[in-house]
């Protein structure tokens, strides 16, 4: 195999996919980077998806179709990823597209590094049913050492973003089925990419390579609840392994994922879930939510959305809030003091400022500790 002209396996999990697998197969057939396999995993589909690889895999041999029984993404991944021959791995959800210069891209940066770099990623564009793009975007300039970041924030933003190095999986594990057992899925690309910072460091290929799917049946847009709580679970998994991260990140954490599932109920019109989220957020971080303009608009524009009953439960529960300053004392004694070219500049310093800050943050060496399955649930006012 050639160290120039790595082969790359595209690994895309597939259920019930028929509605747009065609159109991301297409997106991998159209790289301008052509030394691909791409293997696309059944995970048990009861629709024509299985009809309609093997159609396009009759007209390019690349393209290698597994099926299973239904076991889950992170399942479905792994089942690809141990049939795999290339050097480089690279995900891609069923519905997602990649733009034609992504695999070429990302994997030039890699191999302008040396072995110490273990996964690239690219900037995401949202798109709709018809491909058309959306407001929301995710781009960031983060790279090297990346695990306290990537602790508070999934700046990679998403599951088809990420060129990962072979041996990675070697190293850190395979995607993790336990959150299918306990039927919490949703957080394994993060889990995944937290390990692999824990190990490696990371690179990024800073264009727009990548268009995520975002539709009202996602996973993030129709369950937030189980969302919430694969990420709990997530940053208890991270809290097993030991590590120096202090408890102020994972507070962090836990409220910046709450306010992004305020976003997606936002966005899906339900103001009475929105509020449950910013909320829960706001009790679990009071020092850093109310600097958070996004908050004061969401909850504005839910506001506007419910009944006078409804605003006058929420008054009273902020009125408690903000009436119990010891809460607010005891974090800030833990702490330390295309879309338009603003809004990406904008989004990259604010980034960039926010991974200095965290890189920068005093150690704290903790214990490994065991996973406690019970421990992953909510705060009381979301159960």
């Amino acid at each position: 195999m050639s160290h120039d002209n790595p082969l790359v396996s595209v690994v895309i999990p597939a259920y019930n996919a028929e509605q747009f697998i065609e159109r991301t197969l297409v997106s991998v057939l159209n790289q301008t980077y052509g030394h691909l396999e791409i293997i696309v995993v059944d995970d048990g589909s009861c629709d024509r998806t299985a009809d309609i690889v093997q159609t396009l895999a009759r007209q390019d041999e690349r393209i290698i179709l597994l099926q299973q029984e239904n076991a889950g993404v992170a399942a479905a991944r792994n089942t690809g990823i141990h049939h795999a021959q290339g050097t480089f791995i690279a995900p891609l959800d069923a519905d997602d597209i990649w733009y034609p210069e992504n695999i070429a891209q990302q994997l030039d940066c890699l191999q302008q590094g040396n072995s110490s770099l273990g996964l690239c990623y690219a900037w995401t564009v949202d798109i709709d049913h018809d491909d058309q793009l959306l407001r929301n975007f995710r781009a960031a300039q983060i790279t090297g050492s990346v695990a306290r970041t990537l602790l508070c924030h999934n700046f990679l933003g998403n599951a088809s973003a990420s060129l990962i190095r072979r041996e990675c999986f070697d190293t850190v594990g395979d995607y993790d089925c336990s959150f299918n057992q306990k039927q919490i899925q949703g957080c394994e690309d993060w889990d995944l990419y937290l390990r692999i910072a824990e190990q490696y460091e990371f690179c990024v290929a800073p264009q727009f390579l990548v268009g995520y799917r975002r539709t009202p049946e996602s996973m993030s847009s129709k369950n937030t609840l189980k969302m919430a709580q694969s990420h709990s679970y997530m940053l208890e998994k991270a809290r097993s392994r030991g590590g120096e991260a202090p408890n102020f990140f994972y507070r962090l954490s836990s409220s910046s994922f709450y306010m992004y599932l305020a976003r997606q109920s936002s966005l899906n019109n339900r103001p009475h879930d929105t509020l449950q989220w910013l909320l829960t957020a706001l009790k679990r971080d009071l020092l850093t939510v109310p600097w958070r303009y996004g908050f004061y608009l969401l909850m504005l524009k839910s506001l506007i959305a419910l009944s006078p009953d409804r605003i006058s439960n929420l008054l009273k529960t902020i009125r408690s809030l903000l009436t119990s300053p010891d809460q607010l004392l005891k974090q800030m004694q833990s702490s330390v003091t295309q879309p338009s070219a603003s809004r990406i500049q904008f989004k990259l310093l604010v980034g960039n400022t926010f991974h200095t800050l965290m890189s920068h943050y005093p150690q704290r060496s903790r214990k490994p500790k065991t996973v406690n399955s019970a421990s992953i649930g909510l705060p009381a006012s979301i159960k």
